[in-house]
């Protein structure tokens, strides 16, 4: 048995409030400036490759600065602090998959507000230490930038189960498509908003970038603490849609808090294992192209790195758009899968005409947006609608809480997924070359469908079903 959906009725804006309206903007800003921060250490890989080895300086040939780098360096060349960058990501990646198989079930057993914020603020003094102050010190270890990275991805982990879950409690069924679509554009608004902050500080130096990105994640850190109500409860409000599922009590009769739910029945529930597999599958190729697209142009295509960054941000566009309107379809209809499955069975196509996209940067954003509209859409809708979905389903029938531990395994099993594929992806293109990379990433495509192969069935049926009672009323 999968979630039921209802389908919204038109005027389903009318029952939000501004207090929704802060819901909705202090949890979107506050993954906005997160993303913005894991951004900038992409942005700024070149800068501290530089600054990791001598070679930059003994080719300026000024013996008292080679002196100095010879004592503090962590690398022989270039390429060995390339490969410590990409060890950086995996190890981030990794922990942050696991950390937030964690921060889901804290998140449903303490404040929300809490965790987020202490999430946010805490990741926020993590990069400052890596970036900045250790540049200032110029101290330079190994062990202690992998540390810091470790820790940073525990932390960022907090963020993403609290705000899918403040946005579920705020944010019914009615338009939940719609609006989470919206709402999930956060992540690609940060990417552009981070590219654009480290650009503007990078002549500076790159422990600036970090500067400036820490600074102001701190500073929503503090917004949030301070501002966000996590829950209609915190003002007296109980509207339809907020536990779904739920016997409506007297208004004489208490309400009792939801009891958390514990990891392994949250694993169990109708929905979440097949879209968490799914979802592995999808954030592999969604985030191969966050960290790869930029290197892929500039290598594949020859364009300068400035242009290869600037074109890179069409796919986060496309993915802003097709998040939108396939949550908006998928409201109307009253069911998510099958508006899964048409976008991904049009996203392999999609790859196979982007693979054979000719040097031309015009057809080349078109067919990035489009790539985006058909990858990005349905990833942005398994991590904030449909997890809230399942967070809420009948099955819990309003007794127990899953939004955050449900969230924390959909998008925790996702970043494992996109930590393998990382290693995956360099490597099949070192020994095969990237026509072979984009065939992995169709492969990796289709194997999402045939995850939520089930569901969709169930849906069509149930869909099929309820325009036969129609039929049979009229």
């Amino acid at each position: 048995v999968t979630p039921v959906m209802s389908s919204p009725c038109c005027g389903f804006l009318a029952q939000y409030t501004h207090h929704h309206l802060v819901a909705f903007l202090l949890t979107f800003f506050s993954y906005v400036l997160l993303h913005a921060s894991r951004k900038t250490f992409s942005n700024v890989k070149v800068s501290i490759s530089a600054q990791w080895t001598p070679s930059a300086v003994i080719t300026c040939g000024v013996e008292l600065l080679m002196n100095t780098w010879e004592e503090n360096n962590l690398f022989a060349d270039s390429d060995e602090a390339t490969l410590f960058l990409g060890v950086l990501d995996t190890i981030f990646l990794f922990s942050y998959a696991v950390g937030l198989y964690m921060s889901g079930v804290i998140g449903d057993r303490m404040n929300l507000r809490y965790v987020l914020s202490f999430g946010l603020c805490g990741s926020a003094i993590v990069e400052f230490v890596f970036g900045t102050l250790t540049e200032w010190l110029q101290f330079y270890n190994i062990y202690l930038y992998c540390g810091l990275w470790v820790l940073n991805g525990l932390l960022q982990s907090a963020v993403w189960p609290c705000v899918v879950a403040v946005m579920g409690n705020w944010f019914g069924k009615s338009g939940r498509g719609f609006v989470f679509g919206l709402w999930s554009a956060c992540a690609s608004v940060g990417n552009i908003l981070g590219a654009f902050l480290a650009s503007s500080v990078l002549k500076y130096g790159y422990e600036y970038a970090f500067l400036v990105t820490s600074v102001l994640q701190f500073a929503g850190g503090v917004v949030v603490f301070f501002g966000l109500l996590t829950s209609p409860k915190e003002v007296g409000e109980y509207w339809e849609g907020e536990e779904e599922g739920s016997e409506e009590q007297g208004d004489e009769e208490p309400r009792e808090t939801p009891k958390a739910i514990g990891f392994c029945q949250a694993f169990c529930l109708p929905g979440v294992l097949p879209y968490s597999l799914a979802y592995a599958c999808l954030k592999l190729v969604n985030y191969s192209f966050f960290f790869w697209l930029p290197f892929y142009l500039s290598r594949n295509f020859g364009w300068k790195e400035a242009q290869a960054d600037r074109l890179s941000v069409w796919y986060d566009v496309g993915g802003i758009i097709g998040g939108t309107i396939q949550g908006l379809i998928s409201d109307c209809m009253g069911k998510r899968a099958p508006v899964l499955a048409v976008s991904l069975l049009l996203a392999m196509g999609a790859l196979v005409g982007y693979s054979h996209s000719p040097p031309d940067q015009v057809v080349n954003a078109a067919l990035l947006a489009t790539t985006g509209f058909f990858i990005g859409g349905p990833s942005n809708m398994i991590s904030s609608a449909i997890s809230a979905d399942l967070g809420r389903q009948e099955a819990l029938r309003g007794s127990q809480e899953a939004l955050a531990t449900v969230t924390g395994i959909v998008d925790g099993t996702g970043s494992i997924g996109a930590a393998a594929g990382q290693y995956l992806v360099s490597l099949i293109e070192s020994k095969l070359g990237w026509m072979c990379v984009f065939y992995f990433f169709i492969v990796m495509t289709g194997g999402s469908i045939v995850f939520i192969l089930p569901l969709i069935v169930t849906e069509i049926r149930a869909m099929w079903r309820d325009r036969q009672a129609r039929t049979h009323q009229l």
